[in-house]
């Protein structure tokens, strides 16, 4: 037996239509520059990662290693204030926080994890834990 489907075309162009419309009506500039990006980057003896963390003070960044997983948190203030002698015209604050979490493909030695942040780069260089328990069993 076949199966019978209803067609309707207006109401499949307006689930179309506002599919994502609602999901964020109001955009904020200021979003696009919280965005954390990535390079991770491997040889046999570490993970080397450098995050892309513009505009962020150092003491305001925050590295969790977890055995084979990475969380970087970053928060973000800005304020800003223009005046015209005494007279305030305009100011603005902002304040907001950005993460990234990514898993590894091996365990990471956590003793010998270095982070230095600079011009607005986190380099974390990441030592691969030696023997990381997984051992291959032969079936007899």
């Amino acid at each position: 037996m076949a199966n019978i489907t209803r067609f309707t075309p207006f109401e499949d162009l307006f689930n179309d239509f506002a599919k994502g419309f609602f999901v964020r009506p109001v955009s904020m500039p200021e979003a696009d520059e919280l965005k954390i990006k990535l390079d991770v980057k491997e040889d046999d003896k570490a993970y080397t990662v450098h995050a892309d963390i513009p505009g962020v003070k150092k003491e305001d960044i925050q590295v969790d290693v977890n055995g084979d997983m990475v969380s970087i948190r970053a928060e973000l203030k800005k304020e800003k204030e223009e005046k015209q002698g005494e007279k305030l015209l305009h100011s603005e604050r902002y304040y907001g926080m950005a993460s990234r979490s990514f898993s590894l493909p091996a365990e990471v030695d956590e003793k010998g994890v270095v982070a230095k942040y600079k011009d607005g780069v986190l380099d974390l260089t990441l030592p691969k834990k030696q023997g990381n328990g997984s051992k291959r069993i032969s079936v007899q």
